[in-house]
């Protein structure tokens, strides 16, 4: 018999606050190149993509997420399935949504359900686990991905290992166990446990079917949401009605924790699940120093320090040990044994309504960006970037009127009954209340430098008539 395929299912919709100010809700972690040049969410579809191993993907993501999740694929040449859930409810309903259209796929579909944010190194390594663990999985268990420890860390839990099962490397689950204090994390690896790392290897059928012992009320919500899913625009949505009855709940807590089927694969490729910036610190490639460093840096009598520098050279000079992080509009500088605690920062900055904790200064739109450069009482000054062949929607503002230079190709303008193109060097002024929609018609990207003058410039002063990416 074939051995069969394994689904992908790609986690992609968190957001990663412990990362501030580079992952923020507006454009989280997963989207990002924290490690290598790829974002992480990249550099997982890349690892699930052999031919032999593995079948075409399911990506399980947020609506405001739906358009990065399919261009970052399509650059990759990889046609995702990408799913919308229509509201956080924690990796049991997603894990189970995905799994049910996995079944509607292959009724034996064999399911891998990662975390679109997590780097691992060694792809020999991976591979082969994958392929371990798929034996169980047919077998009828859950196989969950432990890693072998490097060190003690106290911000993993931990499995305890049972007896082995029939492949190499596999073994029931004797117990799962909640991050130790530092301690019992030594204790832990000196016991041979391994670090948990929420990646998993499943029989859709045997997911589903636990998932409606363990929590009826969960399987039967997202049986109805996938029952009522419709496509838009490429993309599939879960009803969200049905959604939201799922209670909030990991899997590790639905299923994992009670079920008797789970089962462990041990995992000796180089894993981080890039949680903090102490974690990046851990995985990524260092200088002679010991610094890890990205972007525009330059380092002098520094160590054991991570600089990431986004649009301006960041300098350290005589410090050890620090996390500095430098974005167009936030500074962020703390010792690296205290990276846990920028989580509880954000919270509290955003408690204190600041924009910064949420959205970046650099907003990325399903047409292109925009940049806010300069702002005043009564005026805002902006750097647009429509992608070749895309379009704004047909809208109107109450209370702003803009100025539009096109600095780099042409632009097609259309306010009220007249249509122009507008060439680089040329301009055009929307007055306040005119109906109006900016395209870029032509094959490289539409540069345009925009002056909104007016009472407010909010974003939400945005009346949309018509929008080819049906947004609200």
């Amino acid at each position: 018999m074939a051995r069969p395929k394994i689904i992908p299912l790609l986690l992609a919709g968190g957001s990663g606050t412990r990362l501030w100010p580079v992952s923020r809700d507006a454009m989280p972690k997963q989207f990002l190149p924290l490690v290598g040049e790829r974002s992480t969410y990249q550099q997982a579809l890349a690892r699930v993509s052999s031919p032999a191993l593995f079948a075409p993907p399911i990506v399980m993501t947020a609506s405001d997420f739906r358009f990065f999740a399919r261009s970052q694929a399509e650059a990759l040449g990889i046609d995702a399935t990408v799913v919308l859930e229509p509201m956080r409810r924690d990796s049991g309903p997603a894990i189970a949504a995905g799994a049910a259209l996995a079944r509607r796929r292959d009724p034996d579909a064999v399911v891998l359900a990662i975390a679109a944010d997590h780097v691992i190194l060694d792809q020999e390594l991976f591979e082969a686990t994958c392929a371990a663990g798929l034996e169980a999985a047919v077998a009828g268990h859950i196989v969950t991905f432990g890693i072998a420890p490097s060190a003690p860390k106290t911000s993993y839990g931990y499995i305890r290992r049972g007896a082995p099962l029939g492949p190499a490397g596999v073994a029931a689950v004797d117990a799962f166990v909640e991050k130790p204090d530092a301690a019992t994390a030594a204790r832990y690896v000196a016991d041979g446990y391994l670090w948990n790392s929420g990646n998993f290897l499943f029989g859709a059928e045997t997911l589903l079917a636990e998932l409606g012992r363990f929590e009826p009320e969960m399987a039967r919500a997202v049986e109805g949401a996938v029952e009522e899913a419709a496509p838009d625009l490429g993309f599939v949505r879960l009803n969200a009605e049905a959604f939201g009855r799922a209670p909030q709940k990991s899997i590790d807590y639905a299923v994992m924790e009670r079920t008797d089927k789970a089962a462990v694969v041990e995992g000796r490729f180089r894993w981080s699940d890039i949680g903090s910036w102490d974690a990046v610190f851990d995985i990524a490639p260092r200088d002679d120093a010991g610094n890890v460093t990205s972007g525009p840096v330059a380092t002098m009598d520094a160590e054991g320090c991570v600089i990431h520098a986004e649009d301006r050279l960041t300098v350290a000079l005589g410090v050890k040990d620090l996390v500095v992080v430098t974005t167009p509009d936030a500074v962020l500088v703390l010792p690296r044994d205290r990276a846990e605690d920028v989580k509880p920062l954000v919270a509290r900055l955003k408690a204190e309504r600041r924009n910064e904790a949420t959205e970046h200064r650099l907003c990325h739109r399903p047409w292109g960006h925009y940049d806010s450069l300069d702002r005043g009482a009564r005026y805002q000054v902006k750097r647009i970037v429509v992608s070749p062949g895309a379009q704004l929607s047909l809208q109107r503002h109450y209370h702003r009127a803009e100025h539009w230079v096109v600095v780099r190709g042409t632009a097609e303008v259309t306010t009220g009954d007249n249509n122009a193109i507008v060439h680089e060097n040329e301009s055009v002024f929307i007055p306040i209340g005119a109906v109006h929609r900016l395209a870029n018609p032509g094959k490289i990207p539409l540069e345009l430098i925009e002056v909104q003058t007016g009472s407010y410039l909010g974003e939400d002063d945005i009346v949309r008539l018509d929008d080819v990416y049906r947004r609200d």
